[in-house]
């Protein structure tokens, strides 16, 4: 398979290294940047969500609107709308769309963030109610008869939806627990993680390989990087280094904490433990941003030239993680940037790779 590539828009401009600006629900924004991950050849990008940001379904909806060809990929937590009505949903979204959605699956990694949307459940619960809640959306998305369901936390009769995705309706799944990972291996069809050490990265692929395989089924991978790129590998880390000081100022001066902490996440727990080790790991994997936000979110960044940023993906590929989600700290002109080079040339070397494998 070749490698894929997503992306990650938001709803106005802002990241660590600029103060968020324009209105909260940007609609100009929204387009610009997702035509802009179209133009430089990405294949989905990710609608993220938050307690008290505009709703996901409708930034997709108007992303959509101004893309022809761009696939998404829609996080949503279970819980706060049911399962069912949430089926109709992502497949009304999708038959809009022509079939370019696929759904994230988020159970929360903070009693904080999920109070806030009136969600009191604890981790465990999370867990459990998410393996519930899959249960019932894969059925309503699927099943041609109405369906009966008794779960812990869902119950129905004669649930049925007459709206179903155009192709079906790819299950992405985030979480590095094993609570999570257990559901990932009934429900998912990517597992996502974020930008580990390849060791690492590799011990979770195995880990839910195996559990998924014990499950019957089989699972692909996506890793989040943060790239930074530039003309020589000296100029990569000195913008690596501008970036941290940047981020930091802007961190001491906000008191925007950008999702920290999250001491329910096992992912951050990973990303934080893989910072401790040191600045500069992999040779091009950097833990500057994840240090600073202590692992709460997809912060570690491959540096160095588009040559040797493409050669570390593909160390990552190599493991069986066929699909890559970049997003920069200069959201809008990274995502220019990457399409010049960065993608065109990790494609070729992947192409190269299976022609050079079935000679």
């Amino acid at each position: 398979m070749s490698i894929q590539f997503l992306g990650m828009i938001g709803h106005r401009l802002a990241s660590e290294t600029i103060p968020a600006s324009g209105p909260l629900f940007n609609k100009q924004y929204i387009a610009d940047f997702a035509r802009a991950h179209e133009q430089a050849g990405f294949d989905r990008v990710l609608v993220g969500y938050w307690s008290d940001q505009p709703d996901g379904f409708l930034v997709t909806a108007h992303a959509a609107a101004n893309t022809s060809t761009l696939k998404f990929l829609l996080a949503h937590r279970p819980g706060f709308v049911s399962p069912t009505l949430a089926a109709r949903k992502l497949a009304t979204l999708d038959q809009l769309t022509d079939g370019r959605l696929a759904v994230h699956i988020i159970s929360g990694g903070s009693d904080v963030e999920q109070r806030r949307d009136g969600d009191f459940l604890n981790k465990t619960q999370r867990y459990e109610r998410t393996d519930d809640f899959l249960s019932v959306l894969r059925q309503s998305l699927t099943s041609d008869q109405p369906y009966d369901h008794q779960g812990d936390y869902f119950q129905t009769e004669q649930a049925f939806s007459s709206i179903k995705p155009v192709q079906g309706l790819p299950i992405y799944f985030g979480g590095s627990s094993p609570e999570a990972i257990k559901v990932a291996a009934r429900h998912a069809d990517v597992f996502a993680l974020w930008g580990e050490p390849l060791a690492g990265a590799a011990e979770t692929v195995r880990t839910v390989r195996a559990e998924a395989a014990r499950q019957g089924r089989k699972i692909g991978f996506n890793i989040s990087f943060r790239p930074i790129v530039a003309a020589t590998e000296k100029e990569a880390w000195e913008k690596a280094e501008h970036i941290r000081e940047i981020a930091r100022r802007k961190l001491q001066e906000s008191g925007h904490d950008f999702g920290l902490p999250k001491p329910q996440s096992v992912g951050a727990e990973r990303l934080l433990a893989a910072a401790n080790e040191g600045d500069r790991l992999d040779r091009s994997l950097w833990t500057g941003i994840a240090k600073l936000v202590s692992g709460g979110y997809n912060s570690t960044a491959l540096v160095g030239t588009p040559d040797q940023v493409s050669d570390a993906l593909l160390k990552y590929y190599d493991l069986g993680i066929e699909s890559v989600l970049i997003r920069g700290f200069d959201p809008l002109n990274d995502v220019v940037e990457y399409g010049k080079e960065l993608i065109p040339l990790t494609r070729e070397k992947v192409a190269a790779r299976k022609v050079a494998r079935s000679a």
